[in-house]
């Protein structure tokens, strides 16, 4: 019987006790576990398939939202740390990487690290401090999100969809504006960084700097595309692709 806890926090695309190796994948601000709806028809049969449920969306709507990052991540934490016949592979995008990496840093304190930590689109914890902050009056939030995906602005000028996107997007530019990173302990996984040559928001030179919060591996792998490359219409073939080798190599390694 799972526990109510870990089913609070996780959706399960594809996932039940035969996999003993599950992918965890972490959301951008704003967004929601279904974001990810789409990569286990890209990834190997044998691999699970689930993404974190942040509070304040979907069927959390009504569940307060965190007051940090770090608070975020211990609950996370928390969660995963339930699925301890399994090996776990963390993937995080934009906001998504810092909460990866921070849930990552925990459950390395529980004697149980992930196989391996996959970040996208995100400076590295030791290049937050200092950073430009973004969240400001609602428009200005709007203005940043569109900034980095066109697309979302017809669904801001519907005001009933506006009501319903924002309180989310506004929690969470927040709490990505409040984490201050800083110099962590090392992990000892393997470290994949994910960067896209059009981004506004990290460089692929940038995204290089996450080589220092391993003490294993690490490597960097660019695409093109803008912020959002690895949404369906994007990248996401090519990025799924690179991540079922890092699957398999990370089941081989721990076979």
């Amino acid at each position: 019987m799972r526990n109510p806890v870990e089913e609070r926090w996780l959706r399960r695309f594809r996932d039940d006790d035969e996999y003993e190796t599950n992918l965890v994948c972490f959301p951008h601000a704003g967004a929601v576990a279904g974001f990810y709806r789409t990569w286990p028809a890209g990834l190997p049969s044998d691999i699970g398939v689930m993404a974190v449920r942040y509070p304040g969306r979907e069927d959390r709507f009504d569940d307060p939202f965190p007051p940090a990052l770090e608070a975020l991540a211990d609950d996370i934490a928390e969660a995963l740390g339930e699925l301890k016949e399994q090996r776990l592979v963390l993937f995080g995008h934009c906001m998504g990487a810092s909460v990866a990496h921070e849930v990552a840093l925990r459950l390395q304190e529980q004697g149980r690290p992930p196989a391996a930590l996959c970040v996208s689109a995100r400076l590295p914890p030791q290049a937050m401090a200092g950073r430009r902050m973004v969240a400001g009056t609602d428009d200005e939030i709007i203005a940043h999100v569109v900034s980095l995906e066109a697309g979302r602005a017809t669904a801001f000028e519907n005001p009933v969809m506006r009501e319903i996107a924002l309180p989310a997007i506004r929690a969470d530019y927040r709490l990505s504006d409040g984490y201050s990173g800083g110099e962590r302990p090392a992990l000892h996984c393997p470290v994949y960084g994910y960067a896209s040559d059009g981004d506004s928001e990290v460089s692929p030179e940038q995204m290089r700097d996450w080589a220092d919060v391993t003490d294993g591996d690490f490597r960097l792998r660019v695409l093109p595309g803008g912020h959002f490359y690895l949404k369906p219409e994007g990248e996401e073939a090519t990025l799924l692709a690179d991540l079922t080798d890092v699957l398999d190599s990370v089941t081989s390694a721990n076979s």
